[in-house]
């Protein structure tokens, strides 16, 4: 393992399993359990980088598929990597782009040697192996990358999660092999769908590739969370316990505690910013919809308490009026709202983990928050 990399947990919940740790990186040091805005496009939409810094943001994540097709790996590589294109000195890290070659190109082909695809931007074919993978995440920079992975859709049969299974166990020792850079991360993704044998067959798997953290794949695709805490529940006595869990696009308040709870560290989600432009806040008692009508004369804060810039200086009637106007305003102040929100909420976790109280913490955080408001 690169010695760049290392992680140790500090303090373990005696209650459940929560855990808070230092993952050390070439770009800095990062405190766990984490929410990690997505910069899909090398942006995190909306924001500038010194407004991320300034609501706590310590990692981003950049999408390899996207950055593939436009700009182009290449020219990323030319400008100095991701941190110099995109004026970011923190860590970052970039998924394989496996989940949007399958949510996003309707026709595709998959094989053992690769999967072949259409943009979505125009239609061009292409033509990704996990070698490839591998050299366009080593151009894009990322500290922590993520291996090449078939992705399963909720409902599938076990026959097909099997076959994903296999597919990205090949795929994981191809990458493995061919990632070569001593300064990033390369994660294994596990995979399995809803199926507990093939979740546990696929740790298996990962396990002899995983040197400094192992990612969680596959979930939050559409089935019911209690499905997903359930797999979380089967997996966290199987995961490596001294390195860091990643939980992939799964980014909802209540899926965070609930996620962080399970021994996850790492979780990221587009779901701040892209509620933030439908004019939806996160707040600690569930969603509020600041759009609707009956905030056009409420002059309070998004959030009574929040410390984040926008509930600091505006109120729900002046954003209201913004989204309602399409004014681009509206959607940043919201988003910087969200997000500072989750990475709050993540800080807050971490400080009941270190002060032991997390078990209270977490009933205190679900007594007060309204499920029914919770589904985006």
């Amino acid at each position: 393992m690169s010695n760049l990399f290392s992680y140790e947990v500090i303090k373990e919940c005696p209650h459940t399993g929560a855990r808070a740790g230092i993952f050390h990186t070439p770009h800095g040091d990062i405190e766990t359990p984490i929410f990690m805005p997505v910069g899909t496009q090398a942006t995190v939409k909306g924001l500038t980088p010194n407004q991320l810094k300034e609501i706590g943001s310590q990692i981003i994540l950049s999408n390899t598929y996207h950055l593939y097709l436009r700009p182009g790996h290449e020219l990323v590589k030319k400008a100095g990597g991701l941190h110099k294109f995109m004026n970011w000195d923190k860590p970052i890290l970039t998924d394989s782009g496996g989940f949007q070659v399958f949510s996003l190109s309707n026709l595709r082909k998959v094989s053992e040697e690769g999967v072949e695809f259409r943009s979505h931007l125009n239609g061009e074919k292409h033509f990704i192996t996990p070698e490839k993978d591998m050299e366009i995440q080593e151009a894009l920079g990322a500290d922590i990358i993520m291996a090449f992975d078939q992705c399963t859709e909720a409902g599938c049969t076990k026959r097909d999660a099997e076959k994903a299974r296999q597919i990205t166990k090949l795929w994981l020792d191809r990458c493995y092999k061919a990632h070569k850079t001593e300064n990033q991360m390369l994660f294994p993704i596990v995979q399995g769908n809803v199926y507990k044998d093939l979740r546990a067959e696929c740790v298996k798997d990962c396990l002899p590739y995983a040197k400094c953290g192992i990612a969680i794949g596959g979930l939050s695709v559409g089935e019911e969370k209690s499905v997903m805490y359930d797999i979380l529940d089967m997996l966290n006595p199987l995961l490596p316990k001294n390195q860091p869990r990643y939980l992939m696009g799964v980014g909802s308040p209540d899926c965070l505690v609930e996620g962080f709870a399970r021994g996850v560290d790492m979780m990221d989600c587009v779901l701040p910013t892209r509620i933030a432009r439908n004019g939806t806040a996160f707040t600690r008692k569930g969603k509020l919809v600041v759009k609707n009508a009956s905030f056009k004369e409420d002059f309070s804060p998004l959030e009574e308490g929040c410390q984040c810039y926008t509930c600091k200086n505006f109120t729900r009637a002046y954003i209201r009026h913004l989204i309602n106007a399409d004014e681009m305003l509206g959607a940043q102040l919201l988003s910087i709202h969200n997000l500072y929100h989750l990475i709050q909420l993540a800080h807050d976790c971490r400080e009941a983990i270190l002060g032991d109280y997390f078990k209270e913490f977490k009933e205190d955080f679900t007594s007060n928050y309204d499920i029914s408001k919770s589904r985006f």
